[in-house]
């Protein structure tokens, strides 16, 4: 469902802006927000990392199984492949960087043909509220899936696999949780002048969803509903700054990869220099922007990282026994740092009400899954 759900979120939030010149601002400003917390993000995650260097003195033994990863592409090939040259076939791809462009594209035409386009945008109105009818129903099953997967997992694995890792999942822990609660803050108190601990409050839905599910995509209409009903962001900037969040903001994805690559080079006994730790930063960076919003991506991105700094990939396999419980943890990271740039940018625009942000109160349970028909 992540396909449908961010390519029609996209459309109608691009055709809700109406204005194309607020379009490009609006979308400058996401983009670039959303950027800047995934490089402080990793910056974090690093200087944590080496402050506490987990890997040290750990012996690998037969965990170091192999791992083969694909090979990055060139930063000039990833911005060719932005632009679809099949739409449909980046749809059935899942291809979300091709997908967010044509929607971008679409939302601008339907927007510039007059009424004509509002027939066409009728359609795709009420297509988003039978996608996220749709959603809902899968958001009512999940946690039952993910009980029996962690279930299985501790089962199988036990803490055995968890003990001689507890210095990288700590720092992780605190690398995440020092961007939630200190990054995001600071931004939205000194960008945003808005109170950070009323924001953190309203933040419990979306984050515990995100946790439970490990999937920023399926997390879109519990984010969408706090950050237009409990936030106060009009639904023209919030129905396309999150669903662009939920597909190029990882800050949580970066940070792991900034403290695995630490990590695995302390491991393998391999020391990094000061331009090995900027390439992490850039690499991550990067490597998070068109990350599909699903469980478990981080380590195929990982592979692009730990191959610009000349560490070996099968490393990732000494990981991937506590990763689903650390993916669950950078997903809210994600989801918050989605609630953040949209009430960040809203401000900006005038499209944050904040009687509502302030209000302990605003939203309401019963209808934490459904999508707010008005502006």
């Amino acid at each position: 469902m992540v396909v449908p759900l961010v390519f029609v979120s996209l459309v109608v939030g691009v055709t809700a802006l109406s204005d194309i010149q607020t379009l490009g601002r609006i979308g400058v400003k996401a983009l670039g927000l959303y950027l800047a917390t995934t490089a402080i993000a990793v910056s974090i995650a690093l200087s944590l990392a080496v402050l506490v260097e987990p890997g040290r003195g750990f012996d690998a033994g037969a965990t170091a199984a192999s791992f083969t990863g694909k090979e990055a592409p060139p930063f000039t090939q990833v911005l060719i492949d932005m632009v679809p040259t099949n739409p449909v076939a980046a749809m059935a791809e899942g291809n979300m960087l091709q997908i967010i462009v044509f929607a971008l594209l679409f939302g601008v035409a339907i927007t510039m043909s007059g009424a004509r386009g509002k027939h066409v945008l009728n359609l795709f109105g009420d297509l988003d509220a039978v996608i996220m009818h749709m959603v809902e129903w899968i958001m009512r099953l999940a946690p039952y899936g993910v009980f029996a997967l962690i279930t299985r997992a501790f089962a199988s694995q036990g803490l055995d696999l968890l003990l001689p890792l507890a210095a990288y999942v700590l720092t992780l822990t605190a690398a995440l949780a020092l961007q939630v609660f200190v990054t995001y803050p600071l931004l939205l108190h000194f960008l945003g002048s808005l109170n950070p601990l009323v924001f953190l409050k309203k933040m419990r839905d979306p984050a515990a969803f995100a946790f439970s599910t490990a999937s920023s995509g399926a997390t879109i209409p519990v984010t969408l509903h706090t950050v237009e009903k409990k936030l106060g962001v009009k639904n023209g900037i919030a129905a396309f700054t999150v669903p662009m969040g939920a597909t190029i903001n990882m800050d949580g994805t970066a940070m792991m990869q900034g403290v695995a690559t630490v990590f695995i080079a302390n491991v393998y006994g391999i020391e990094l220099g000061l331009t090995q730790y900027l390439l992490v930063v850039l690499t991550a960076t990067l490597a998070s922007v068109g990350t599909a919003a699903v469980p478990g991506v981080g380590l195929v991105t990982l592979t692009m990282v730990l191959g610009q700094v000349g560490l070996p990939v099968e490393g990732i396999a000494l990981i991937i026994g506590v990763d689903r419980l650390l993916d669950m943890m950078r997903t809210a990271c994600n989801v918050t740092g989605d609630c953040a740039v949209s009430c960040i940018v809203a401000n900006s625009e005038g499209g944050l009400d904040r009687a509502v942000f302030d209000d302990p109160e605003s939203g309401s349970v019963e209808d934490a899954t459904r999508r707010p028909t008005t502006s």
